[in-house]
This record gives structure tokens, sequence and C-alpha cells, in this order.
């Protein structure tokens, strides 16, 4: 198993190891001696599966006061994948990295608490499984809009389809003015 930083500490590209033959591939998707000793010591308690058509844009989602650790894979089809700083004494506040997960390449990404996710399906469709190291508790969503321009966030999609939910959601600066995030 490979783990690659990102410009956001915490934030880590997993290359897990991949055995293929004629017949296909095999792979752990996770192994928690293993995650724990490259770094990733959190204990998921939730595994969630997300279907989407092309164009598709998830996010940018958090919990407030049980942040969750997420540790992100694409089962099928191709994202690209983001995470968001939202922890308020953070001096990477408002920073963002993207990276493209697909299951030709079979990455992961782990996403630490204190930082809001999203993706956007690049492929026709793709299956997005994710572990949490939390439990989702409705009452405690948070949310920034897709498309802050303080963030800049340049998605690889144009006029992405939308739920209304993450249509209105507050800009970074409307949050951060009314409410904490817990890292």
């Amino acid at each position: 198993m490979n783990v690659i930083p990102t410009s956001l500490e915490g934030v880590v590209i997993v290359e897990p190891d991949v055995f293929t033959d004629n017949r296909g591939f095999f792979m752990e998707t996770y192994h928690r001696k293993r995650y724990h000793e490259a770094g990733i010591s959190h204990e998921f308690v939730q595994d969630n599966l997300s279907f989407s058509v092309k164009g598709t844009l998830r996010g940018l989602h958090f919990q407030m006061t049980r942040p969750q650790a997420k540790l992100v894979q694409v089962i099928s089809g191709e994202i690209f994948d983001v995470a968001v700083d939202v922890r308020p004494d953070s001096p990477a506040m408002g920073q963002w990295v993207g990276v493209h997960l697909s299951s030709q390449t079979r990455r992961q990404l782990f996403i630490p608490e204190g930082f809001a996710h999203g993706f956007c399906v690049l492929s026709e469709t793709a299956l997005f499984m994710y572990k949490c190291s939390d439990f989702y508790a409705k009452n405690d969503e948070g949310g920034i809009l897709w498309s802050d321009s303080a963030i800049g966030i340049q998605w690889p999609v144009e006029n992405p389809i939308v739920s209304d939910k993450d249509a209105r959601l507050p800009r970074l600066s409307e949050f951060t003015a009314h409410r904490e995030v817990t890292p």
C-alpha cells in the first residue's frame, strides 16, 4: 500500500496493493492494521454507497458537531473528488484539493474530520463507496455551496446536475459567520 500526501495536511491518497492475473484482480479495500500503520487510525462505523449519472455534482457536505473522517473510493466509473478545509482555526481554512478517482486506478482518498467533501461524476455512471468514522446525523448536516468563488474549485464539469438542497447551501463566508465546525 502506498500513501501519498496532498497539499492539505491529513488528506491523503491511498493506493492499495492490487493483485492482477488473467482472471482479473484482487485488492483489500480496507485492512485496519495496515491502514493504522499508514497513519489512518480512525474507527469506521458506517459504509455508504452512492450511484450517480454523468454530470452529477454532490456536495460540499460535512457534519458540524459530529465530524466524520471518510475513506472514499470508486467501485465503477470515474469521479473528481474534492476536500475543502472548513476548520475555523486552520491556516488552510477554505483551501481545497481535488483528486481523480476511478475504478481503473483503484485509488482511495482519506479525508479527516473538519473537511467538507464533494464529488462530480465524469463517466456515464459511477458507483462511489465510502467509510465514515461517525454515524450520519441529519440534524448535524452542514454544507458549503459547490460554486463558491471564494474557494474557487475548478470542477471539470459544466452545468452540473445539483440537488435543490446543494444549490441552496451557504457560501463559506456566510457559514463561518454564523456557525462553527468542530474539528
